[in-house]
């Protein structure tokens, strides 16, 4: 398509809203203030090293506690400082604060709530591999906007399918906004020249099937059985049950290993396990008694010591509206994603998405544990992926 006839992500936005005739344009302002907040942050990575007027500071640790690099810090600060003044917003909340961040009193106050991880996959900045940003949108509850106060965790506790529109940017060889107000999946391509994003993946979908998985193989003596079996019978390939061979991957960027299955299709996994982790488990609110750690019915015996790795309300729900919107399926393994109620705001979860059909075999391995697995004495017991 010639360049002068892509719209804008401005263009789209405004075709979007004639949808809803008594928009107020508030949910378009605030996605391009998040927009211009990706361009920034999209420059300082292509600068790397470049970038940097003064030595590195010595790392600190975030409310995650993982280490923070200085991109870490400076996206962050971009987010905020691009959308405090909007009007827009009644709050946000970060993945690098423990807290959430109220809207300064000088300034005005909207009807959404902005949660973002402002630079996903920043550990492999050293290594030059694709690094993006996460956000989502959710409308504030009604006493937030009419009492004008900050709002408080409990406001951003609200479940996936509540999200008004998710997306992510890339930062990779090209600039990418992929995007959904709840209308399919779109990505926009960031033009160097123009300094916009321009329509260039109107409707994306992932296939239902596919001969692709990803999940970090180095957990596998912690894995569930359910997960287990799955990847066994992939690595067994044409001659095992599955009856076609798989290719395996592994990015370690969630924002690159989303963007390459809205692209092709494929299977994404970053499962609940039982890997110590005395750090995430302090973090974890005890569920009511009778709910399991997920939010989804009566708890099960001997779970998993880990409920997950990746953060429910700033990862999890924002990937999986994208992928649901385009198609694809996003799961915790026992329920959609995007029908559990949060309970804290750093709340870590279990993550399986993408081709419809894997994620569906993939839930009904945890739905029906105790079924045999298939004979395989090359994938069984002496697998490579076996505890």
């Amino acid at each position: 398509m010639p360049l002068s006839h892509r719209p804008t992500l401005t263009q789209y936005l405004i075709e979007q809203r004639r949808r809803f005739p008594g928009a107020s344009g508030e949910l378009n302002a605030l996605i391009l203030d998040v927009a211009l907040a990706a361009k920034a942050i999209a420059r300082a990575v292509k600068l790397g090293e470049l970038g940097s007027a003064a030595p590195a500071a010595p790392a600190a640790v975030n409310v995650q506690g993982e280490e923070q690099k200085p991109l870490d810090v400076l996206a962050n600060e971009v987010f905020l400082r691009r959308n405090e003044g909007s009007g827009t917003l009644a709050g946000m909340a970060s993945e690098e604060m423990e807290a959430p961040y109220p809207i300064p009193d000088s300034q005005p106050r909207g009807k959404y709530l902005l949660l973002f991880d402002p630079l996903d996959g920043s550990s492999n900045i050293d290594v030059n591999v694709s690094v993006g940003s996460i956000f989502s949108i959710l409308r504030a509850p009604q006493d937030v906007v009419d009492s004008g106060r900050a709002p408080v965790e409990a406001d951003f506790l609200q479940p996936g399918a509540a999200q008004v529109a998710a997306g992510y940017a890339l930062y990779g060889p090209t600039t990418m906004l992929v995007l959904s107000v709840g209308h399919g999946t779109v990505g926009f391509t960031l033009h160097p020249d123009l300094g916009e994003f321009m329509l260039t993946h109107p409707d994306l979908q992932v296939p239902a099937d596919t001969r692709e998985f990803a999940i970090n193989a180095s957990n596998s003596r912690f894995w569930e059985p359910p997960i287990k079996r799955y990847v066994d019978e992939c690595l067994a390939g044409a001659s095992g049950a599955r009856g076609k061979d798989f290719n395996m991957r592994w990015i370690a960027s969630l924002v690159a290993e989303t963007h390459r299955i809205l692209m092709r299709g494929g299977v994404f996994m970053y499962p609940r396990d039982n890997r110590p982790s005395p750090q995430t488990a302090a973090r974890q609110p005890s569920p009511p008694e009778g709910v399991g750690p997920l939010g989804g019915g009566p708890a099960r015996p001997q779970e998993p010591t880990n409920p997950g790795r990746l953060r429910l309300l700033y990862e999890a729900n924002p990937v999986g509206f994208l992928i649901e919107q385009a198609g694809g399926r996003a799961s915790t393994g026992l329920q959609p994603v995007l029908g559990v109620r949060p309970t804290a705001l750093h709340q870590r979860i279990g993550l399986v998405f993408g081709s419809r059909h894997e994620v569906e075999r993939i839930e009904q391995y945890h739905r029906d544990p105790s079924e045999a697995e298939p004979a395989n004495p090359l994938f069984a017991e002496r697998s490579l992926f076996r505890a």
